[in-house]
């Protein structure tokens, strides 16, 4: 537990580098859309980075099919509800960090539900192509920072990923789908996104993982989040 006067002890390391910024990050709202592999990973990083209010949505559980791929996935949280899951690790990391669960599946039809609460970011790490088209879509109309993922499955090269504007993608189907949207409705303004170079591994349709690709996606989008609060405070 973390003692009287000790409150940002833990971010220590990270104050040498960012100095009074620290201060900025835990006035910060970030939600997350998606706690699989890639989402997971991002949560981690902004938890352990000081940013105050973490907003976490998923409706799926903690399977053992997870395992070799998802942080928050062990023997002792199988069969938990993953939002449960990560707020339990989150108040164990950083218990000054505020965390809100939204237990539920985000259609494109329900999308709106993620903006009833005030937020600063907001990160994309679902696996459905139409909700991402919406989310898209609604945080440029509503000036919402928004990052998004691409795919992660069926690739071993964690090097070829990279940050980059949904336009300028390549090899990547989702991307690809995305893209034709983005021209379709005639979307303006900046879209980042992670996205691999490399081109996917034929597997007669099924979805291979290895950790290495989704956590370093993870971890980008988190970078992502936080150089653009960093920049943000230095105007």
């Amino acid at each position: 537990m973390v003692k009287v006067g000790e409150r940002d002890m833990e971010f220590t390391r990270l104050e040498y580098l960012i100095h009074d910024k620290i201060d900025d990050l835990h006035q910060k709202t970030v939600l997350i859309l998606g706690l699989g592999g890639v989402g997971g990973y991002t949560v981690e990083a902004l938890a352990r980075s000081g940013i105050g209010h973490l907003i976490l949505v998923d409706y799926d559980e903690v399977d053992i099919t997870n395992i070799n791929r998802q942080v928050i996935a062990t023997t002792k949280t199988i069969g938990k509800k993953k939002v449960d899951a990560w707020k339990d690790r989150i108040n164990e990391i950083s218990p000054s960090c505020q965390v809100t669960t939204m237990l539920e599946k985000i259609t494109d039809e329900n999308i709106e539900i993620l903006f009833s609460l005030k937020v600063d970011f907001i990160v994309d790490a679902c696996d459905t192509i139409p909700v991402k088209c919406k989310l898209i879509q609604f945080c440029l109309e509503k000036k919402i920072p928004l990052i998004s993922s691409m795919g992660t499955a069926n690739k071993l090269d964690p090097t070829k990923l990279e940050i980059i504007d949904i336009r300028k993608t390549s090899y990547d189907p989702i991307a690809k789908i995305i893209r034709n949207y983005v021209k379709k409705e005639h979307l303006k303004g900046k879209i980042p996104v992670v996205c691999s170079t490399e081109p996917s591994k034929k597997l007669d349709g099924k979805l291979g993982t290895i950790v290495t690709v989704p956590a370093v996606c993870g971890f980008l989008l988190a970078h992502y989040v936080l150089s653009f609060f960093l920049k943000e405070n230095q105007k």
